[in-house]
């Protein structure tokens, strides 16, 4: 009733397409690549064509750069267009604004990446988004209105959940849990309210999905006779560790996804494990430091054209994410093509003395397995300096301190300084999400060359 009914009008009363769009990107999953692949260049010269009409920031663009959008015949044609930067939103937001924008509302992302911006976005593109992200979950046998527990958000973001929205929650059957403050007690009363829940989906930042079932755990509570089914994961880089420990403990599935409120929903994995392109909306580009596209197999910056924001365009937006592209299909059948690898972002890779970039994950190990590292955090301040901050319990032993300052320097150069930090708690960003490793260094990550 609420997949087919509630929610459905609650998307026509927020004047959103949402269920015709779905139904169309479940019909076009299934096409061939080639009829899929024409389907995106006809949507890319109509909106690039509109965009060009009504846009004033992309009328002089292209007018600039004598782009004629009834020219593009290939998707390979956008790459005759400039790079579009979150420097270039912010001095051109006015400019990027539609002069036929219909409902446009502010958004901001986070500022993970240390660069918060301020963008808006359409009915349209928000329709859009929701229904990818609608069309994904019943990948999984499961559907709006199944009961549903969300541990998100910055104290800011729990601070919208009004009246309005509460009641809505309870119609959709959704619960939200505040993933910024995770002490002792609170982690307790989650447990406490997953079990009398018992939901059939969870969804999260897997580093706070991981952190509670770790929780119930140690408290030798079990999770995994709830019959919850999956649990979606997004918004940070999924390690293995964390997929093993959440699948394992609350006995479900982990489906991971990936995206942005300023980039949209860009992918996410089917069953048959394949991390799968919201293709029919979002046109992905990997291009090298220098901003040229890379072959399918090798990492480099993602770069998203999404072709439901006519109202503010994000037309070859890099992201800050590095990723890898696939050239093959996978097994579910889906014509939608797939995103190999996603390694983080750009500041998820330090650089040694030598100049060797290499992703965080090289880091992580050797602080994740020592015994007794309960949380921890990897700072690269510069190539002299790295800091490390540690949350610690028994059996923590003190000789694991020059252990970890050896391996690091074994990674980034012997002449490095390794200052290490016992804290009381790590904080996570203002976004509420959770980061291992945080480079300052500036790295040319797109290029193969000397990346480990």
């Amino acid at each position: 009733m609420v997949s087919s009914c509630l929610f459905p009008l609650h998307e026509t009363l927020k004047h959103h397409d949402t269920v015709q769009i779905r139904k169309e990107m479940e019909r076009n999953q299934w096409l061939s690549p080639g009829a899929l692949e024409a389907l995106r260049v006809e949507r890319l010269r109509t909106f690039l064509s509109n965009v060009g009409k009504h846009v004033p920031y992309y009328r002089g663009l292209f007018r600039d750069q004598a782009f004629d959008p009834s020219t593009v015949s290939s998707l390979a044609d956008l790459a005759r267009l400039p790079l579009l930067t979150k420097a270039i939103i912010r001095a051109n937001t006015e400019q990027l604004k539609s002069e036929i924008a219909q409902g446009l509302s502010r958004f901001n992302t986070g500022g993970s990446s240390g660069e918060p911006l301020i963008f808006f976005l359409g009915t349209k593109r928000v329709s859009h988004d929701v229904a990818a992200k609608w069309r994904a979950t019943r990948w999984w046998d499961v559907d709006i209105g199944d009961p549903e527990i969300v541990v998100w958000g910055s104290p800011i973001e729990l601070g919208t959940q009004d009246r309005v929205r509460q009641i809505r929650d309870s119609l959709l059957r959704t619960k939200l849990l505040p993933a910024f403050e995770m002490s002792e007690a609170k982690l307790d009363g989650f447990v406490a309210e997953i079990r009398a829940m018992r939901p059939r989906m969870l969804f999260g930042y897997p580093s706070a999905l991981a952190h509670i079932a770790h929780h119930a755990e140690a408290r030798g509570q079990r999770m995994d006779d709830l019959g919850i089914r999956v649990a979606f994961v997004t918004s940070e880089k999924l390690y293995d560790h964390q997929r093993e420990q959440i699948s394992r403990i609350f006995g479900c599935n982990v489906a991971n996804g990936y995206g942005g409120r300023d980039a949209g929903f860009i992918a996410h994995e089917c069953p048959s494990g394949g991390m799968h392109l919201t293709a029919e909306d979002i046109i992905v580009e990997i291009v090298d430091d220098a901003g040229n596209p890379v072959p399918h197999g090798q990492p480099g910056e993602i770069v998203t054209t999404h072709l439901a924001t006519g109202d503010f365009p994000f037309i070859r937006y890099r992201t800050g994410d590095v990723g890898v592209l696939d050239d093959q299909l996978c097994a579910c059948g889906r014509g939608l093509p797939l995103l190999k690898e996603i390694q983080g972002r750009t500041t998820d890779f330090v650089v040694a003395q030598d100049g060797t970039v290499m992703h965080g994950l090289a880091l992580v190990y050797v602080v994740r397995d020592l015994p007794g590292v309960k949380e921890f955090k990897i700072v690269q301040e510069s190539l002299d300096l790295t800091q490390v901050f540690l949350v610690t319990e028994a059996p923590f032993q003190h000789e694991s301190l020059q252990t970890i300052a050896t391996a690091l320097k074994q990674r980034l150069g012997s002449e490095v300084s390794i200052q290490i930090e016992h804290v009381v708690s790590i904080p996570k960003e203002a976004s509420g999400k959770f980061r291992y490793v945080v480079s300052h260094v500036k790295s040319a990550v797109g290029s193969p060359a000397g990346t480990v």
